[in-house]
């Protein structure tokens, strides 16, 4: 017989939980009425496992351990589909977007760490130049992975990461994709202020 998982009302919990990420996300997730909309066209979850509307449910019962780390919330694609459907206009990429910045500020160890790794790689690299430097950006992306599996003990994960890199490079270099240069917008000073912006709020 099939195991049934429950989703348990944390009254102590939710309220402040849920407060916080309306305030940071900008989005009404008490207006949710579970019309499953949102699950029917996202994209990624049936991968992950979780849909908009079950992330939301955690959410509203104060399970901060499943809302932090679930898989929907590394590997949403931000198409906004879901807010397109929602007939309240729930834009829950915002949502995934505010629980992936509290589970870094809260230094849990997420599932979807890779994607957290590319993620601020790309965003670090955009800070610098104003648009993805590949040369800098993948440095970052894979300096963050082997900082992680040296810590774990995991050198034949180093070693496969290692030559599926210097494959895909080579593969990349043949086709005259791989980009070394340095290029940059001209008002890089612009996009800084906007990262500096965010970070005050």
């Amino acid at each position: 017989m099939a195991q049934l998982s429950y989703l348990i009302f944390k009254v102590d919990a939710s309220r402040p939980f849920v407060n916080e990420i309306v305030k940071r996300s900008g989005q009404n997730l008490l207006s949710c009425y579970q019309c499953r909309r949102c699950a029917a066209g996202c994209p990624v979850g049936a991968e992950s496992g979780v849909t908009p509307d079950r992330l939301i449910r955690m959410i509203l019962l104060g399970d901060q351990d499943a809302a932090l780390n679930n898989l929907l919330v590394g590997k949403c694609i931000a198409c906004y589909t879901c807010g397109t459907r929602c007939p309240n206009s729930i834009q829950s990429a915002r949502i995934t977007e505010t629980l992936k910045q509290m589970a870094k500020e809260a230094r849990c160890q997420l599932p979807y760490h890779r994607i957290t790794n590319f993620y601020d790689a790309f965003l670090t690299s955009i800070r610098h130049w104003g648009r993805f430097n590949e040369i800098e950006g993948m440095a970052i992306y894979e300096t963050k992975n082997f900082a992680k599996d040296l810590f774990e003990r995991r050198f034949s994960a180093i070693i496969d990461e290692l030559l599926s890199q210097a494959k895909l490079g080579a593969a990349l270099l043949k086709k005259k994709r791989l980009h070394f240069g340095l290029d940059w917008v001209s008002k890089r000073a612009e996009i800084k202020s906007l990262f500096d912006k965010r970070k005050k709020r």
